[in-house]
């Protein structure tokens, strides 16, 4: 499917100052070095400045200091990469799904379902769960007993919600990913496990966008909750009873151990690992690979581990860290042996 929109009206739905040729056919977006004499591109890192004099875009999204002295065609905007966000969806090339249930869906009696969702091939829906309006099930998706997803939601195919998860408005969830599955609960007698049963449930907040095969787990008594807004990359972790604030950010693999409370706009870079019944408060940067062993208080961006070095050197410095226990002892005794002498260079009297 080719989508063709003027620059003029390219302007006008952003806002921008155009200029340029408002006549200017755009059919799609590309990078800077690969855009044709129909697409759109963006200047947002300036280490991309270099390939500017010689794109062959049609146009591009510059900040007005960069546009001052380009020659083609140019929208002006404050934030590029933003402006690329938002016409991104008119060029989406996703198809969209008409309403209607498909024959061979499997739809309990009592289940609720808005005549304006479109419910795909073979999905589930069991006792008592309400799906609202404009809502896309793909195909293969399972709604568990008593679980709601509210209007506008987008689910990809084979998306699981165990029964008793709420999901709210606008709510995009990617294939593979499973919410309310149960948490990693039980107690040990005399070594043999005993499971615990999970009889809380999961809330999501609305706006809030969920990873392939990302999983989030049912609370032990309380429900899991996620805010409003919020954004999880692919293959994430969320374990009973977290907490995770509106508009916080995930990228992949992060793991978040049971009951930990992470704040409002907050970013976890990816392979950020949590323990349990830790809180992270308000807008906490995570680099990647960090493990949180501690509640965080202040805001700010924290890391743990070692960054990539050449392997010679790393295996230097990891020598040198397994010697850190001897080279401490050694300074205490030298601390000592400084402390007997006086300032006079002499021996103390009760040395």
């Amino acid at each position: 499917m080719t989508v063709t929109i003027k620059l003029g009206q390219l302007a006008e739905f952003l806002g921008a100052t155009l200029s340029g040729d408002p006549e200017q056919q755009i059919t799609g977006l590309a990078t800077l070095q690969e855009a044709g004499p129909a697409q759109l591109s963006f200047l947002a890192n300036p280490q991309y400045r270099k390939y500017l004099a010689g794109s062959q875009a049609a146009a591009l999204l510059l900040k007005a200091a960069d546009a001052e002295g380009y020659a083609g065609n140019a929208l002006v905007v404050p934030d590029p990469y933003l402006a690329y966000a938002r016409i991104s969806h008119l060029f989406d090339p996703k198809p969209k799904s008409a309403a209607g249930i498909h024959p061979t869906a499997v739809i309990a009696a009592d289940a609720v379902v808005d005549p304006t969702a479109s419910i795909g091939p073979f999905v589930v829906i069991e006792a008592g769960a309400r799906i609202g309006a404009g809502v896309t099930l793909g195909a293969h998706c399972v709604i568990g007993a008593r679980s709601e997803i509210g209007e506008g939601g987008w689910l990809a195919p084979r998306v699981t919600l165990y029964h008793d998860v709420r999901v709210g408005k606008r709510v995009v969830i990617q294939s593979g990913a499973v919410l309310g599955g149960e948490g990693f609960g039980f107690a040990n007698e005399k070594g043999i496990w005993q499971k615990i049963a999970q009889i809380g449930g999961v809330t999501i907040g609305d706006d809030v966008e969920i990873g392939v095969n990302t999983a989030i787990d049912r609370g032990a008594l309380a429900d899991t909750v996620i805010g409003n807004g919020v954004k999880l990359d692919n293959q994430i972790q969320i374990a009973h009873n977290v907490q995770v604030g509106d508009h916080t950010a995930m990228a992949a693999c992060v793991g978040i151990s049971g009951s930990t409370k992470i704040g409002k706009h907050c970013m976890l870079a990816g392979g950020v690992g949590l323990v349990g019944h830790i809180d992270i408060c308000d807008n906490v940067f995570l680099t990647g690979m960090t493990m949180v062993t501690h509640s965080i208080t202040e805001p700010g961006a924290y890391s743990s581990g070692t960054a990539m070095q050449p392997a010679a050197e790393w295996r230097k410095s990891a020598a040198r860290i397994r010697q850190l226990d001897d080279l401490a002892r050694r300074l205490k005794q030298l601390e000592k042996r400084v402390g007997e002498v006086t300032p006079d260079g002499n021996a103390s009297s009760d040395g």
